[in-house]
C-alpha cells in the first residue's frame, strides 16, 4: 500500500504544492501554505458525493415544466435580522455570519435562537469554542435560556450530524465552522480540506432536512472570512457584522443572499442586555451632533430599502509636511482627493496644500456617489471655518466638470429629512418635485459647486 505523502495547501484558494511556497501562484496570497498529509484514497473517498443529496437521478427536464415554489419564511423575532435576510428565515437555508472578534456574532445568533425557542421551536446551538457554562452565562444576560434551546459543545462533525438526526431541531447554529473537523481527513481544523468537508456535510443535511443552518466564520486581518473562498459559494447567504469597538453601534450587512436583496442593512446597539434593535438609526447617528460647528454636514444615504441620515465631518489644517495628508474613515479616500481637487480648480479653495481629515460619524460606511455634495459642503465649511445651516441636508453626485448630477430615490431622502425635522435640502436639479407635499422642507437645487458654496455662505 502506498505511504501517505506530505503536501502543502493554500488556505485561501486550496491550491496544492509539493513544497512550501512563500506566495501562492494561484491567488497571490502570502504565507498561506500549510502542511497536510494525503493518503491513498479508500474505496469510498470521504467527501466524495457530499452534495449528491441535492441532485436528482433523472436527466434534464424542461424548466417550464418545473413546479415553482415560494419560499416559506419564518420570522425569528429580531426584526433587524429578518430585514437583512429578506423577510425571515428560509427553511433549509445556509447562512454564514462573519465579523471581527468580539463584535457580537455569537450574541446575535444566541438571541435569535432564544427568540425562536420562546416561540415554541426546538433549536440547537453547537459551540466548538465555548463551554456550556460560558454559553449559559451569556444567555442569562440575554434574558435567560428558554426550555427549547439545546446546547452541544462539540467539534467532530460526525457527532454533530448524529445529534441533528436525533434531536431534529428547527434551527441550528455552528460556532464556529473553523473549529470543526472530520475524522476522515488528516488536516487540522480550519484547513481548506477540513472546512470544505465539514461545511459540505452540514449544508447537505440542512437542505435535505429543511433545517436553517447558521455558520459563524472567523475573519482575517483584512476583514474577509478566513478559510477558502469556496465556503462563501457553498452557502446561500453571507452576512458581515461590522462595528467600531469604540462605538456601541453594530451594522449587519448582506453581501450575498439567494433569497433576498444584498443591499439591506440591520442596525443594532450593544448594551448590557445584549444587542438591541435600532428602529430609527437616523436619530441615533445624529443624537450627538454638535451645534454651530464647522465642517459638519448631514447626508441622507440609502441602505437597501432604508434611508439613514448620517453626519459627515471634515477637518482642514495647514500641511505639516511636504506631502499633505488625506485621512478618511467611513468614506473613500480617493473620492475625497478628487473632490478636494475640484474645490481647488472650480471654486478657488486652496485645499491641495492642506491636510484633510474626513469621518463618517457612528462607524457607518458611505460608498455611494450621492455623498459627494455633503463631502464638498463639509470640506468647504471646514476650510472657511464657517458652519453650515444646522437644519440642512446635502446629497448629489459631483462630476469632474464641477456639475451636480441627479441620484437615485430623491423622494426617500427628502422624506427622511422632513421626518427628522430638517427644513432645508441642497440637492441636484429636478429634486424639488420629489419633495414631500405640504411640509416645511425647502429644496434648493444646485447646478454646480459654485452655486452650492454661494447658497450655503451668501456673505
Amino acid at each position: 500500500m502506498p505511504k501517505p505523502k506530505r503536501i502543502f495547501e493554500c488556505q485561501q484558494c486550496g491550491a496544492q504544492s509539493p513544497k512550501w511556497l512563500g506566495r501562492c501562484t494561484e491567488c497571490a496570497a502570502w504565507n498561506s501554505f500549510s502542511e497536510s498529509t494525503v493518503g491513498p484514497a479508500p474505496a469510498a473517498a470521504p467527501g466524495r458525493g457530499a452534495f449528491a443529496g441535492l441532485t436528482a437521478a433523472a436527466g434534464p427536464v424542461p424548466l417550464a415544466e418545473v413546479e415553482g415554489l415560494a419560499e416559506a419564511r419564518t420570522p425569528c423575532g429580531v426584526p433587524e435580522f429578518d430585514r437583512v435576510l429578506g423577510g425571515g428565515i428560509v427553511a433549509g437555508s445556509a447562512v454564514l455570519v462573519g465579523g471581527d472578534p468580539g463584535i457580537g456574532k455569537s450574541t446575535l445568533l444566541l438571541q435569535v435562537m432564544q427568540r425562536l425557542s420562546r416561540a415554541g421551536q426546538k433549536t440547537l446551538y453547537v459551540s466548538g469554542e465555548e463551554s456550556v457554562q460560558q454559553i449559559r452565562m451569556r444567555s442569562d444576560r440575554l434574558g435567560g435560556p428558554p426550555p427549547g434551546l439545546l446546547v452541544l459543545p462539540e467539534t467532530d462533525v460526525t457527532r454533530i450530524l448524529q445529534a441533528l438526526e436525533k434531536e431534529r431541531p428547527a434551527a441550528v447554529v455552528i460556532d464556529s465552522v473553523q473549529t470543526l473537523y472530520s475524522a476522515d481527513l488528516s488536516g487540522a481544523p480550519g484547513t481548506v480540506s477540513q472546512v470544505r468537508e465539514v461545511s459540505g456535510r452540514l449544508v447537505v443535511h440542512a437542505k435535505t432536512h429543511g433545517v436553517p443552518l447558521f455558520l459563524v466564520g472567523h475573519v482575517t486581518k483584512d476583514g474577509a472570512i478566513a478559510g477558502p473562498r469556496v465556503l462563501e459559494h457553498m452557502v446561500d447567504t453571507v452576512l458581515y457584522f461590522e462595528g467600531d469597538g469604540g462605538h456601541p453601534y453594530r451594522m449587519l450587512r448582506a453581501v450575498k443572499n439567494r433569497f433576498g436583496s444584498t443591499n439591506e442593512v440591520g442596525v443594532f446597539a450593544m448594551g448590557d442586555g445584549g444587542l438591541r434593535e435600532v428602529p430609527n438609526p437616523s436619530a441615533l447617528f445624529l443624537s450627538e451632533r454638535p451645534e454651530g460647528a464647522s465642517g459638519s454636514a448631514v447626508f441622507p444615504c440609502l441602505e437597501g430599502t432604508r434611508t439613514l441620515l448620517a453626519e459627515v465631518q471634515a477637518l482642514v489644517t495647514p500641511a505639516a509636511f511636504a506631502s499633505p495628508q488625506r485621512t478618511t474613515s467611513g468614506v473613500e479616500r480617493n473620492r475625497v482627493q478628487i473632490l478636494a481637487a475640484l474645490l481647488e480648480r472650480k471654486a478657488g479653495l486652496d485645499l491641495l496644500g492642506q491636510d484633510l481629515f474626513v469621518n463618517a460619524v457612528g462607524g457607518i460606511r458611505i460608498a455611494e456617489p450621492a455623498a459627494d455634495l455633503a463631502l464638498v459642503a463639509a470640506l468647504a465649511s471646514a476650510f472657511r471655518d464657517r458652519p453650515l445651516p444646522g437644519t440642512a441636508v446635502f446629497f448629489g453626485e459631483v462630476g469632474l466638470a464641477g456639475e451636480v448630477r441627479r441620484v437615485s430615490r430623491p423622494d426617500a431622502r427628502l422624506a427622511e429629512a422632513a421626518k427628522l425635522g430638517f427644513d432645508r435640502a441642497y440637492a441636484p436639479p429636478g429634486s424639488a418635485a420629489a419633495g414631500p407635499r405640504g411640509g416645511k422642507l425647502q429644496v434648493t437645487e444646485v447646478r454646480d459647486l459654485r452655486t452650492l458654496l454661494d447658497a450655503c455662505d451668501p456673505g
